[in-house]
């Protein structure tokens, strides 16, 4: 994505939140931002600070997970061509960040002069050119990976294309991030087991989520609807109940293993209660994540309130996608991508990049 497609393009300030939308993509997708203006001095003065406030670092937390539960999804262990794979979607999603800001460029001039392009931080043409380099280096990563996951990247890289430049302002818009963020899952299952149709429920899950997240975010600076929220809400709820309710079926990779803890030799049956309580445990963690910020924008749709619903949307990705890989009977690769989060909070807290927003 930027992470994934559809991409979360994060940006982070200290202080009160101030209106301010960005784009956003799933899982490579580029994401949005608001807060107050930025500090003159600090951990993001100077030209590598400026950097790091385009291409919204705290952000690419939430990239990482996309592959992870894709190769969990479709029932391989991570592996060499695992991390290709993440590193292709980091730099896709941050190619979609460099481009959201360019092609904003004469809107952020008037309603966000302090962003680093229209305050002269850095040159249009420096971030569009950095757009297109890491969009030929996630092609380049995704290509070392294989033809499958090549084959993956390549509309990932179009549709965050895509959004930055036609879609976003459009009804299109939510769903060109969702479409962006489902990629990105699959491009991680493709890269490391050749195949993607194992992982097409996660990656409609996660896109689901994008989409409701996304669609909150074209109100984060006027406000005023419930009904985005509230949608939002109810789709949190039915995604937590899909997540850990009902029979799954484990890719073919892990029924082998699973079988003991299975009745008989069902391949449909449940994975292991420990992975179970784990997979409701994540599902928790999501639900919590996004539903209470979710309830807040639905009873005051003020923007402060929209923005942080949405901030909370883009933090409930993480525990989303590690939901999904121990849905996928992966354990253990759920608890690395569950480890993401506390990291992302820490890195931003370090960066002075604390608010997060999308659209």
């Amino acid at each position: 994505m930027s992470g994934t497609a559809a991409a979360a393009r994060a940006a982070s300030e200290a202080g009160p939140p101030a209106p301010e939308q960005r784009s956003a993509a799933g899982a490579v997708a580029p994401a949005a931002s608001s807060g107050s203006l930025p500090r003159a001095s600090g951990p993001r003065s100077g030209r590598a600070g400026a950097w790091a406030e385009l291409l919204r670092l705290p952000a690419l937390f939430t990239v990482p997970g996309d592959a992870l539960a894709g190769a969990a999804a479709a029932g391989a262990r991570p592996g060499p061509r695992t991390l290709l794979a993440i590193g292709s979607s980091l730099c896709l999603y941050e190619a979609g960040m460099a481009l959201n800001d360019w092609a904003d460029r004469a809107e952020d001039a008037v309603e966000r002069p302090h962003r680093p392009l229209p305050s002269g931080r850095i040159r249009p043409a420096a971030a569009l050119a950095a757009a297109g380099a890491l969009t030929g280096a996630g092609l380049a990563l995704a290509a070392g990976a294989g033809r499958p996951a090549l084959a993956v990247a390549a509309p990932l890289a179009a549709t965050v294309w895509a959004y930055d430049l036609t879609l976003k302002h459009t009804p299109a818009g939510p769903a060109a991030m969702a479409a962006a963020r489902g990629l990105d899952l699959l491009l991680g299952a493709a890269a490391t087991a050749g195949g993607t149709r194992a992982a097409l429920p996660s990656a409609a899950l996660l896109g689901s989520h994008t989409l409701a997240v996304t669609a909150v975010s074209r109100r984060e600076t006027t406000g005023g609807s419930v009904l985005a929220p509230l949608a939002a809400l109810a789709t949190t709820g039915a995604l937590t109940r899909l997540v850990t309710a009902g029979r799954i079926r484990l890719p073919a990779g892990r029924r082998a293993a699973a079988a003991p803890g299975l009745p008989g030799s069902n391949p449909a049956a449940q994975p292991s209660r420990t992975t179970g309580a784990l997979t409701t445990a994540l599902a928790a963690a999501y639900a919590a994540t996004a539903a209470r910020p979710y309830f807040h924008a639905t009873l005051n749709p003020s923007p402060p309130l929209v923005q942080r619903a949405v901030g909370g949307g883009i933090r409930a990705t993480v525990p989303l996608q590690a939901a999904l890989a121990a849905r996928s009977g992966a354990p253990v690769t759920s608890l690395l991508v569950a480890a993401l989060a506390p990291a992302g909070r820490m890195f931003a807290k370090r960066a002075a990049m604390r608010k997060v927003s999308i659209t």
